[in-house]
């Protein structure tokens, strides 16, 4: 049963299918589904949507939705929630809908060279903060001054970076039911053109170490304390290993491609057989930095 909200700005959708909204191309629909014009329009979804689960994606980039889908709501954040403002030569304002790629984009024009590390890093600035995104030995939580967040009943606060704890990939400190809505970034600054060019130098380190011509998630596990996820998967020969549409990538063994009709499950599947393959011949069991949704 279709439920309505007349105060909201936009349409509540019923069984939206998400496989389109995610870079991996797969999933399941989300039960209810809005994309919120503004924070206004995020904050009256929340103090009306009372009784059932919600879920907050952004780019989805770093998430896979089982083919079941979601139950519940599911708001979409990405080019909603997406002003970005310079509040001086250090420092940017951004909410989480913006795309990382957007906000590297602007803090080089601006000389923030501090940013640049994020070149080539997909997601929005929401998914960002909650997986502390990084690259290069640098992480978006050594720049957070402030954040933005709201929970459950709509009610947002700001919070100091120094009430969250982060570490690789994660941070602590962030309530159930509580997601980012904007952040104040502060960056150091430098030569415009030095910032353009270490932009480039990390854009084209990318295309050429990872299979960006095939829908993935990025990388699927996380690097062990002293190693990396994706030798230890090349060792125990598991690179191009397919499972349904599902294949690890032979580009990047931390990569799992979509070929073009991969379901969750095969997908699951592919990371339930490394997990096993390695553990057993290693002696590491590899922690997965993708998130899974859905029954």
């Amino acid at each position: 049963m279709n439920k309505s909200f007349p105060q909201l700005k936009g349409p509540l959708l019923h069984n939206h299918p998400l496989a389109k909204h995610t870079s991996w191309k797969i999933g399941g629909p989300a039960e209810y589904f809005y994309r919120p014009v503004d924070t206004e329009d995020l904050i009256k979804l929340l103090n009306a949507w009372q009784d059932e689960p919600v879920t907050i994606i952004g780019a989805g980039t770093n998430i896979l939705i089982r083919d079941q889908g979601i139950k519940g709501l599911v708001i979409h954040l990405r080019n909603s929630l997406n002003k970005l403002q310079a509040l001086d030569e250090n420092t940017i304002h951004s909410e989480a809908g913006v795309n990382l790629t957007y906000l590297v984009q602007k803090c080089t024009e601006l000389g923030m060279i501090g940013a640049t590390f994020m070149a080539g890093i997909p997601g929005t600035l929401g998914g960002a903060l909650k997986m502390n995104a990084g690259a290069y030995g640098d992480a978006i939580w050594h720049y957070v001054k402030s954040v933005e967040t709201i929970n459950r009943h709509g009610q947002i606060k700001t919070r100091a970076a120094t009430e969250f704890i982060a570490s690789y990939r994660q941070i602590e400190g962030l309530a159930k039911n509580e997601w980012f809505i904007s952040a104040e970034l502060k960056f150091n600054s430098g030569e415009i053109e030095k910032a353009k060019q270490q932009m480039q130098t990390y854009i084209q380190k990318r295309e050429k170490s990872q299979p960006l011509n095939l829908p993935s998630c990025g990388s699927v596990f996380r690097n062990p304390d002293g190693d990396y996820a994706a030798r230890l998967i090349e060792v125990n020969g598991l690179k191009g290993k397919q499972i349904g549409g599902a294949k690890i990538s032979e580009k990047h063994a931390n990569f799992i491609v979509n070929c073009g009709n991969a379901k969750a499950a095969d997908v699951e599947s592919l990371m339930q057989e490394i997990v096993a393959t390695v553990e057993k011949s290693n002696g590491i069991k590899l922690i997965t930095e993708v998130h899974i949704l859905g029954d």
